[in-house]
């Protein structure tokens, strides 16, 4: 069995760019929620830093669509690419 490794691609990024958008919104109304995530996202996104700010958020979002997008292809590839080795041996 093979991952379509586009599904893959827009599931993870979703996922990883909503993750930020709801800990961003979360973070403008109460600033000590999910301070650890967005300045992991400040030390990884190149532009982005970790204030408050609605255009922050939505950088951020953005960063982390693309790099979500990105991981969860690298992903369905690398599990098809190892279940097809070791199945077909």
């Amino acid at each position: 069995m093979s991952l379509n490794i586009k599904a893959m691609a827009v599931a993870i990024g979703i996922m990883w760019g909503g993750l930020f958008l709801l800990v961003g919104i979360v973070n403008l109304m109460f600033p000590s929620y999910g301070v650890a995530l967005l300045q992991l996202g400040d030390s990884i996104y190149p532009g982005y830093t970790a204030q408050a700010g609605f255009v922050s958020v939505i950088m951020a979002t953005l960063y982390a669509l693309v790099d979500g997008a990105i991981c969860g292809a690298i992903f369905g590839w690398l599990y098809n690419y190892v279940t097809g080795r070791l199945t077909a041996s």
